[in-house]
């Protein structure tokens, strides 16, 4: 039971030494995003409001673990005069 296997074509990158691509001859498939929205300013308010009130405790969650390392590191210098 052997099955040939079709072999892919072994595709040859080419390093012409330039750092960013030449991409104007790409088109866009994002043609949306020129259209704008259709939603209402009061939803885009509740959206954002929505996403800030989830990620309040996460923030300061993390702002009280930054204060309490720089607390840290500041009683070690004060201690070591």
């Amino acid at each position: 039971m052997s099955k040939k296997k079709d072999k892919k074509e072994k595709i040859t990158y080419i390093d012409d030494g330039r750092t960013i691509a030449d991409m104007s001859g790409v088109t866009s498939g994002h043609e949306w995003t020129k259209q704008g929205t259709t939603s209402s300013v009061k939803d885009i308010l509740r959206t954002y409001w929505a996403a800030t009130k989830m990620m309040f405790k996460p923030t300061l969650v993390a702002v009280g673990f930054l204060l309490t390392i720089f607390g840290i590191a500041a009683l070690i210098f004060l201690l070591a005069k």
